[in-house]
């Protein structure tokens, strides 16, 4: 974990250190994005839950290597979480996180790109709806601070600036010290290049 967040860190310094070239104006971008979020958790055994809908905003900058590839550092504001019915009681986690996905970009095509990349991502909100039907011995998990995974994407960037993205986090950090539960998060994202 510490190493990923060095890693990250040095990449991000050298991406800001990186704009304020000369070249800089040529060479990187940045712009805001937002959409929908589709977030479950899934446990070891690869069962997963019902989903939480929520949404996602933030910030990024891209920083181009060549022609056909860039990094792009970002700075999102997510809800996640997840939902579970059965016939003794639904359960509602909504916890919602301060994320920062590093993603390397790769560009086939002018208008297509693939990427994938790090994330590390704050727990800044938590908040617990449940109903019982039966009588239970339920047990409320305190979620960790710290969540982090692996982002993969696709999406499309006209010449105008509008960027349509689809991004899938997989959560490799636990959710609960109790429990093995990881984060799984669909994206769908609309984004503006200035």
């Amino acid at each position: 974990m510490r190493i990923l967040v060095i890693i990250m860190a040095f990449v991000l310094s050298y991406n800001i250190n990186a704009q304020s070239t000369q070249k800089a104006a040529e060479d990187s971008s940045f712009g805001i994005k937002g959409g929908y979020n589709l977030a479950s958790v899934r446990n070891s055994d690869g069962d997963e839950t019902d989903q939480r809908h929520g949404l996602h905003i933030g910030f990024f900058g891209e920083s181009y290597l060549s022609n056909f590839l860039s990094i792009q550092t970002e700075l999102t504001y997510s809800q996640q979480g997840y939902k579970i019915e059965n016939s003794n009681y639904r359960l509602t986690q909504k916890i919602d996180y301060i994320n920062l996905p590093l993603m390397l970009k790769l560009y086939p095509m002018q208008v297509f790109y693939l990427e994938a990349g790090p994330q590390i991502g704050y727990a800044i909100t938590h908040k617990e709806q449940i109903e019982t039907f039966v009588i239970n011995n339920n047990n409320a998990y305190e979620p960790n601070s710290f969540d982090w995974g692996l982002n993969f994407g696709v999406g499309f960037k006209s010449e105008t600036g509008i960027i349509l993205g689809a991004r899938y986090h997989y959560g490799l950090g636990k959710i609960y010290e109790e429990t093995d539960d990881y984060n799984n998060v669909l994206q769908l994202s609309l984004g503006f290049e200035f």
